[in-house]
């Protein structure tokens, strides 16, 4: 009886792994529902950075392609005015950009998320408000700002001398000194939904039983934040980073809708992506070469930067567990 017994069972464990064996899709299957994703990433991402690369090392006239110059183009780049003014100018803004942004989303986006998590009601409402810019195009939100903070007619400063702070009053994009922080404050603003949602998602995925625990050893408030849950989110810091990194690096709407394309007044709000702009549809007539060397070089330092940072990250995870 105890042999017979075992038969069965065996058979249908045997029977129950083939059946989770079968359950997976054919690879013919799998790749034909990867391969349009495969192909649209491939013809709109992979290929017109091949051809980046490619044009990079060739003089062009108009659009006729002339003969290799190798690294010509590169060396043109930094060389050549005003480019070799410009580009530095608008690497170092495009850093202080980023580091602005940071500081702003980032601070805000968590102090927020700290406090919506311990509410359950209008929880969602504030964070489908705080959200909402951020789903806005970066043009449209540098339209309106540019209205609302507008010397002459805008309500910022008019309701600055409404109250009594008629000497705060300033032409915000006017003046070198306020517009690229102006236009700092704007995009950290509109970004902070970013963070907000992500900060969120990772103090609810921090279990209670963690934070009770802390509480009965005798941790305060402030312990508890920064012992437990601050070192927790660092999955969560290093991807806000590296994305907002690779955004601000590729700022070019809310800049240009903001400051102009020529990066005005006098180049204080000039970015990279302004830089490219100007060399590809107003740089002249060997312009296609240089704008695609500026392009190659975006992407290595933007690419380097990130690989750099998501490994730091990785690091500091590995220290967590």
């Amino acid at each position: 009886m105890g042999e017979t017994a075992k038969i069965p069972v065996e058979k249908s464990h045997r029977k129950t792994a083939r059946g989770v064996g079968r359950s997976a899709p054919p690879w013919p299957t799998v790749a034909a529902f990867l391969l349009p994703a495969f192909m649209l990433y491939t013809i709109f991402m992979i290929w017109p950075l091949i051809q980046a690369v490619y044009f990079s090392m060739y003089e062009f006239k108009g659009l006729s392609r002339e003969g290799f110059i190798g690294l010509g183009n590169f060396k043109e780049l930094f060389t050549r005015y005003p480019l070799n003014e410009q580009l530095p100018r608008a690497f170092m803004h495009n850093i202080a950009f980023f580091i602005g942004t940071m500081l702003i989303q980032n601070t805000f986006g968590l102090l927020f998320a700290l406090l919506l998590h311990g509410i359950r009601k209008g929880k969602r409402f504030f964070q489908s408000v705080y959200t909402t810019p951020y789903l806005i195009s970066a043009l449209i939100v540098g339209y309106l700002w540019n209205l609302m903070l507008n010397p002459l007619f805008g309500p910022i400063n008019n309701i600055l001398k409404a109250i009594g702070l008629e000497a705060l009053a300033h032409p915000w994009l006017g003046d070198p000194a306020t517009a690229l922080p102006t236009i700092i404050l704007v995009n950290g603003w509109q970004m902070l939904g970013f963070p907000l949602l992500l900060f969120s998602a990772g103090l609810a995925g921090i279990s209670d039983e963690v934070r009770e625990a802390a509480r009965i050893d005798g941790a305060s408030r402030w312990q508890l934040f920064t012992r437990i849950e601050l070192p927790l989110l660092t999955p969560v810091i290093g991807v806000i980073t590296v994305l907002t990194f690779i955004r601000d690096f590729n700022a070019f709407g809310i800049v240009w809708a903001l400051g102009g394309v020529g990066g005005e007044p006098a180049g204080s709000t000039d970015v990279l992506g302004l830089v490219f702009y100007r060399t590809a549809f107003q740089g002249g007539i060997d312009a296609f070469g240089l704008a695609s060397a500026l392009a190659v070089l975006m992407f290595i330092f933007i690419f380097g930067i990130s690989t750099l940072a998501l490994g730091i990250f990785r690091r500091l995870e590995d220290r967590l567990t």
